[in-house]
């Protein structure tokens, strides 16, 4: 036998071993707190198979046995589960009014978060303060420097390949800086540089109104318009990583009567009031809010407002459902929140509009969607990470 054949064969008892615990580990994140004969069952190995791998998981720090036997009998088994805390998360919205962060461990649980407001939409006046957000995250959290695996950072704009931002208007002097490296620089850990909405699709996917749910996208309507979209429960992000950006879909000229974006539909609201004269408790500002309150307190200016509000939605809605037929539309950002009084009028257009209109629904998460995105792809990072890395020492 030569000596690459010798190479071989002892390497394939290793990998088998390795893809062995890989497969149980994801059985007891799947069914935790579960027995030995189930991940047995569910791995499709035997079960002394299954208890070296979990001798090797202890060992590791991955697994540990549970308190709890789940529901039915136990019949004197010994049920497993992951330890939640081998590593921990840092996720982070950074927007052009407020940067909001959190830390969590590989279970999901949040150990603290903070939102701070920023004095201005100023690249450098963000990363400084993302710095010092983690800093007051771990001391609130009672979180070490070591116990962090990776930070995950939603920014408003199309993240290049290269860990730069384009399209990026809201925090002025994002684009034309390798944001990843500076913010690896300021954090002092690995990051993971995703658009905001996208992550906010996923927040969705994770803890949301789009649980369970194989194709579905997250539209954001507040001072801008995007989208995440998400097929077969994978975001889809395009060839340029740019899926989902349908502002560029805004042509020349009817810009004006189909953006949904906050700075249009109150210069909508002004041009009504200028136009036929009406008394209006909407106010001189034209502000989204005052629109919104003045619909919900009857007031008949603002609530045809809110009907084209809902219009200009349902067109946008419209092609994307239109081309990838998806089951959801969740529907956040400033303007999506008001569900109570857009969600009606913008299904009645999709049925008008659509033979196989999508269901229609707000996001269950609020401002916290891009956060909870972000603690989801970095919890499934540090899964992958955590075992890789017990997994070679």
């Amino acid at each position: 036998m030569n000596t690459q054949t010798k190479a071989g064969a002892a390497a394939r008892p290793s990998l088998l071993r390795h893809l062995n615990e890989r497969a149980v580990l994801e059985a007891i994140r799947d069914g935790a707190p579960i027995s030995r004969a189930k991940i047995s069952r569910a791995v499709g190995v035997s079960k002394p198979t299954v208890s070296v791998a979990l001798r090797s998981l202890v060992n590791a720090g991955l697994v540990r046995e549970a308190s709890e036997t789940g529901d039915g009998p136990s019949y004197g088994a010994t049920f497993f589960e992951p330890v939640p805390d081998a590593a921990m998360v840092l996720g982070l919205d950074l927007g052009a009014r407020f940067l909001r962060g959190a830390i969590c461990d590989l279970g999901g649980e949040i150990s603290a978060r903070q939102d701070v407001e920023l004095p201005d939409a100023e690249v450098q006046t963000a990363l400084a303060a993302a710095a010092d957000l983690k800093a007051r995250l771990m001391a609130a959290g009672g979180v070490g420097d070591a116990s962090i695996d990776g930070a995950v950072v939603g920014v408003p704009g199309v993240v290049t390949g290269d860990g730069e931002v384009a399209q990026a208007e809201n925090v002025h002097g994002l684009e034309g800086i390798r944001v990843n490296a500076e913010l690896e620089r300021l954090l002092e850990v690995p990051v993971t540089l995703e658009n905001d909405i996208n992550l906010a699709a996923l927040g969705e996917q994770s803890r949301g109104v789009a649980r369970g749910v194989d194709d579905f996208v997250f539209l954001s309507v507040g001072t801008g318009l995007g989208a995440g979209v998400v097929l077969h429960r994978e975001l889809h992000q395009g060839h340029h990583g740019a899926a989902g950006e349908i502002d560029f879909a805004l042509g020349s000229g009817i810009e004006r009567d189909t953006d949904p974006a906050a700075p249009a539909i109150s210069d909508f609201a002004r041009r009504l009031v200028e136009r036929d004269g009406r008394q209006s408790a909407i106010g001189s500002s034209f502000e989204v809010p005052e629109i919104f309150g003045a619909a919900r307190a009857g007031d008949a200016l603002a609530l045809d407002v809110v009907e084209e509000e809902a219009r200009r939605i349902a067109l946008h809605i419209a092609p994307v459902a239109a081309v990838i037929d998806v089951e959801l539309i969740v529907i956040g950002g400033g303007i999506g929140a008001n569900g109570d009084l857009l969600l009606a009028p913008t299904r009645a257009r999709l049925d008008e509009l659509l033979p196989y209109p999508p269901r229609v629904e707000v996001s269950s998460l609020g401002d916290a969607a891009v956060l909870n995105g972000a603690l989801a792809v970095g919890r499934a990072a540090a899964l992958d990470s955590v075992f890789e890395n017990r997994a070679r020492a």
